[in-house]
């Protein structure tokens, strides 16, 4: 016997993986053979598993219910009857779906598992029982059973020792062989010497179907179920020779068969050492060629080719070189072709959902599909997006390929200097190669991708040729069909391919270039489009791109358009998303020393704490307190710019002239055009004639560190002229732009919409356009001309009719005292 102390050691010391390998466990607990059979008692199912008597067992409990009838029995230290369903998978079962035979056990112990599981320890001390009735189904099973006594003849007898012994030894020979059981088991089986233990240990313990173990234990008779047991073992250890014997033939096949694989590798080397083996590689070229679509023409090339590679010795350096020639025409795609997606909303939302804005460039696109759509075919367009750097032109590229669901190629053409890389080099150079051009169809696999010419502005040129020159060819739709690459020295045709070039100076492009070129500009965005691309593109790539869960940083539109304004001055976003990426720099920071706590809401307050002072201050206006002061409008790279022309007179003979601010030559001749047309037309503002003869006249425009130039400032120094000269007050809140004539004539000038805002950002309400510049006007967005008056002129006359007031200025100038003095002093 073992006491209860010992057996609680030996529990609490046992790995559950080894629990169920325990041999019989006595202690000094109630005997369960004195269960009174006639109560109600606990009914535990098993699912695939079958106890036996004299075992100890763990089981893992999944059901409530059994956890329930667990924690019920193990406190009142009560009996329970285990027996096992017929199908594993109920949650449920009823009467029927149990085996009417079992055991009747005790609850050891109970083990809380890793992972929630909980794990029980039982013992069966008690008779086999029969389940009579189910009684209760709630909070557990319940119901009652009957006593099977076993008929155990004397186990002491030769036959009992042999059919033990036998037992034994079936049982370490199928642990040998299996790969189920641990080793150790062995030693567990030879320490039992008891038949009926060492039967039942085995029965419920070693991995027998659920039916044979219930076949087992419904045997009344303990030597029947010796038999039976050894008839299994029997079986098992059979099957499982053969296992061995299919797993030991098995391995050795796959070792012959790598054996032979080393040995063909090696053969193949000695052959390819001795110039053998070629016969192969050509066979296989040939097999490749004879499944391409290209025309006759090629395949008569290829063959030829490949005829002559035949001819020449592996170990020639020729061979190399006619063997990738070959490889390249079989890389190229040949009439393989991708199916464009012609659906025009989806290219739209495409469009729509990768960039903001760059309405003319998505309706070009757009209209493309359109016509594709509907004459089934045509030759692709060459675009050629240019702008300054930053507006997405080279993402817009990739975008219209999503759209059109073609393979997408980028080929950076900035600094090429050789024509060979767009036209490639002759094969019978050394290292020849082909041109960019066919390196990138066989990198798109497809002979319609989207290939982005990109920075085509910045071809150069040297002695080793033009390659702006070599463009051409590419970019004619009339010529491109019959595409002449050096290294192939064969036709291949590009005129499905579509092309999109992008560049920042069209000045750069060679015209003819220029000329095979549909041109759309794509301009620098303005503040408000800046601000909604932030917020619906780079501030959630910067927050992926910063590790910042989504959510957590929230941008104010306020705190964007003050980044834009006074932290980037750019026509595109580049510098904007560096800013906002130096922002979650600093709070991905935060985030790391203290966590997630609170969501971090992005004001023009936080900006400057993150950022620091203000890099840019953009002009305001000031006022019409002053004479010749004028506000007028200009167009940089980095966006619309509000300007003063200012203008002063000095007492002096002769009328000089001089003008200031680092202004172009084309601004000085606009400055001095103003002036003579003033000269001309001094009725036109009821000027004395002399007053050019007294006056020396300065015009300066401010911010003279900045270079300054263009004509569209002619009417604002007309006007400031005017202004200074007659003292007179110009109108509030007004500024201006546009060319002028010696005739008094304005002429329209580029760069409005930029302009436009920037008046609008500067607290502008009357802007005064020539009046061609009308359709420019209308095709910006209404919302972004609220609260500006336009008026729209055709002669400088009506610009200083529009922009003087008859109000004077304060302290004005009395130029008929000044004249009266001057006659005095004669």
């Amino acid at each position: 016997m073992v006491k209860r102390k010992k057996t609680e050691d030996i529990l609490m010391n046992t790995d559950a993986d080894d629990i169920s390998m325990l041999a019989e466990i006595q202690t000094d607990t109630d005997d369960l053979s004195a269960i009174e059979f006639e109560k109600e008692i606990p009914i535990m199912p098993l699912r695939n598993m079958v106890m036996f008597p004299s075992v100890v067992m763990p089981v893992t409990i999944g059901r409530p219910s059994t956890l329930k009838l667990v924690n019920a029995a193990y406190k009142k230290k009560q009996a329970i009857a285990v027996v096992c369903q017929v199908q594993g998978d109920l949650d449920d079962p009823g009467f029927a779906d149990l085996y009417h035979v079992g055991v009747i056990a005790k609850i050891l112990r109970i083990f809380e598992m890793p992972g929630g599981n909980t794990t029980v320890i039982m013992q069966s001390n008690g008779p086999k029982i029969h389940l009579d009735n189910i009684t209760k189904t709630i909070p557990y099973l319940k119901g009652t059973v009957t006593a099977i006594n076993e008929n155990n003849e004397e186990q002491d007898s030769d036959e009992f020792k042999a059919l033990t012994d036998t037992c034994k030894d079936l049982t370490a020979k199928f642990i040998d062989v299996s790969e189920k059981l641990s080793p150790d088991t062995v030693f567990a089986i030879k320490n039992l010497d008891n038949p009926e233990i060492l039967v039942n240990f085995i029965s419920s313990n070693f991995p027998f179907t659920v039916e044979e173990k219930i076949e087992l234990l419904k045997y009344d008779v303990l030597k029947e179920r010796m038999y039976r047991l050894i008839q299994i073992l029997n079986r098992e250890v059979q099957l499982a020779n053969i296992k061995q014997n299919i797993q030991i033939r098995t391995r050795e096949d796959i070792d012959r068969q790598q054996r032979e694989y080393f040995l063909q590798q090696q053969i193949k080397n000695i052959q390819d050492e001795l110039g053998g083996g070629q016969e192969d590689e050509i066979d296989e070229l040939r097999q490749k060629g004879q499944s391409k679509k290209w025309g006759k023409e090629v395949a008569a090339l290829f063959e030829k080719e490949l005829s002559k590679l035949e001819r020449i010795n592996s170990q020639s350096p020729d061979f190399n070189v006619q063997l990738t020639y070959l490889q390249t025409l079989l890389a190229l795609p040949w009439e393989s072709y991708t199916t464009d997606n012609l659906n025009i909303g989806n290219a739209e939302k495409t469009l729509n959902k990768d960039h903001y804005g760059l309405e003319k460039v998505k309706e070009r696109i757009l209209e493309h599909l359109a016509v594709l759509k509907l004459r089934g075919n045509m030759k692709s367009p060459i675009i050629c997006l240019y702008g300054p750097p930053g507006v997405g032109k080279t993402s817009l590229g990739r975008s219209i390929a999503s759209a059109l669901k073609r393979k997408y190629v980028r080929m950076s053409l900035g600094g090429v200097h050789d024509e060979a890389e767009i036209r490639g080099h002759r094969k019978t150079y050394i290292g020849a190669m082909p041109g960019r051009i066919i390196k990138s169809l066989i990198k798109a696999e497809s002979s319609n991708p989207v290939i982005i010419l990109d920075e085509i502005d910045k071809l150069g040129s040297d002695h080793r040729g033009d390659p702006s020159s070599a463009m051409l060819e590419v970019l004619d739709p009339e010529q491109n069909n019959t595409f002449h690459d050096n290294y192939l020295d064969v036709d291949y045709d590009l005129s499905k391919v579509m092309f999109i070039a992008t560049a920042n100076n069209l000045g750069t492009i060679p015209p003819p270039l220029l000329d095979r070129m549909e041109l759309i500009e794509v301009s620098g965005y303005i503040t408000e489009e800046k601000v909604e691309i932030a917020r619906r593109h780079l501030v959630p790539k910067e927050l992926e791109a910063n590790g910042i869960k989504k959510g957590y940083v929230k941008f104010s539109k306020q705190a964007l358009e003050y980044i834009i304004e006074n932290y980037t001055r750019e026509s595109g976003v580049r510098e904007l998303e560096k800013k906002i990426n130096k922002i979650m720099r600093k709070i991905a920071l935060q985030f790391a020393r203290d966590g997630f706590e609170k969501v971090h809401e992005i004001k023009p307050d936080d900006v400057r704490e993150y950022l620091g002072t203000p890099e840019y201050t953009r002009d305001k206006y000031q006022g019409n307190d002053y004479a010749g002061v004028v506000t007028g409008l200009a167009w940089t790279a980095v966006g619309g710019e509000i300007l003063f022309v200012e203008t002063s007179l000095s007492k002096g003979k002769g009328g000089k002239l001089t003008l200031t601010g680092n202004l172009g030559d084309v601004m000085k001749e606009s400055a001095m055009l103003a002036l003579e047309y003033i000269k001309a037309h001094t009725q036109l503002l009821n000027l004395k004639e002399d007053i050019f003869d007294n006056w020396n006249i300065h015009v300066h425009v401010p911010e003279g560190a900045i270079p300054k130039d263009g004509p569209s400032a002619g009417i604002t120094m007309v006007t400031s002229l005017a202004s200074a000269l007659t003292q007179r007050k110009v109108k509030a809140n007004l500024a201006m732009t546009g060319e002028i004539t010696l005739r008094g004539k304005v002429l329209p000038v580029g760069g409005i919409k930029e302009k436009i805002l920037a008046a609008k950002r500067a607290g502008i309400k009357d802007i005064i356009l020539c009046e061609e510049n009308r359709k420019n006007i209308e095709e910006i967005q209404a919302i972004y001309l609220e609260g500006l008056t336009f008026h729209y002129v055709n002669d400088i006359k009506e610009v200083l009719k529009l922009a003087l007031t008859d109000e004077k200025v304060n302290g004005a100038i009395d130029f008929n005292i000044t004249n009266q003095t001057n006659e005095e002093k004669k």
